[in-house]
């Protein structure tokens, strides 16, 4: 059972070097993102989500659309508990796999073994169960004996198969994504799409953030339009 509660919930960045003259340069450089404020501290703030509300159940596949700062990757994080909102209350029951950054972790110089290990860590695995995944993730990837070479000796097309065949290793009960996920070479396309489409159809939410409207109606059922943090609309599809 997988459930997503949030009740305006504010999340707000503050901007310690924007005072003085370099107000209006923050003005400039944040004209497309949240909203500027100034705190009772007299620190210029961000207000990247303003008192958003919305409730997701089993079953929901939400869209977020807004064009670059308008909060979209700020609320996945939230989401992912990356971010904790400064008011409001938000309430996220069920697995979380948070594909937001599948590199994450991932360190030039160790090998592809060593990096299967401290990527699923970071996703929050046990030691017990990464070794039961490792596995399937070394054969899935297709990297042979490269997966105990450094991961600097890969192509990116190999660093890419490894990223991807560990950010889909395990069924996860809410998935959030920040754009469609892709594995890169073009041989390994089908095959990747049809772990990921596995992946979501065992999901009970998927909420992914794109710029791309048909990819939305052609996989969610519910869209989420955000402009400068605040929510403009959340409907069924």
């Amino acid at each position: 059972m997988s459930r997503i509660s949030a009740r305006d919930i504010t999340v707000e960045f503050p901007i310690y070097e924007a005072s003085g003259r370099s107000f209006k340069s923050a003005l400039v450089k944040a004209a497309t993102g949240g909203l500027l404020s100034v705190d009772s501290s007299q620190h210029v703030t961000v207000r990247a989500l303003n008192r958003l509300s919305f409730e997701l159940r089993d079953g929901d596949r939400m869209g977020l659309l807004g064009h670059n700062g308008s909060g979209k990757s700020t609320l996945l994080r939230v989401l992912a508990g990356a971010y904790e909102p400064v008011s409001g209350a938000i309430e996220v029951e069920g697995r979380v796999a948070s594909m937001l950054n599948v590199w994450l972790g991932m360190i030039i110089d160790a090998t592809g073994h060593e990096n299967i290990y401290l990527r699923c860590a970071i996703m929050g695995l046990k030691p017990r169960e990464i070794d039961a995944v490792v596995d399937d993730i070394v054969e899935f990837s297709e990297l042979g004996d490269y997966i105990h070479m450094p991961l600097r000796t890969y192509s990116s097309g190999m660093q890419m198969r490894l990223a991807f065949a560990v950010a889909t290793c395990v069924a996860a009960d809410i998935v959030l994504m920040d754009e469609w996920l892709s594995a890169g070479d073009a041989s390994f396309a089908a095959k990747a799409q049809e772990r990921l489409n596995g992946l979501l159809d065992r999901a009970g939410i998927f909420v992914v953030a794109t710029h791309d409207e048909s990819l939305i109606k052609r996989t969610c059922n519910k869209i989420m339009r955000l402009e400068h943090g605040n929510l403009i609309e959340f409907a069924a599809l």
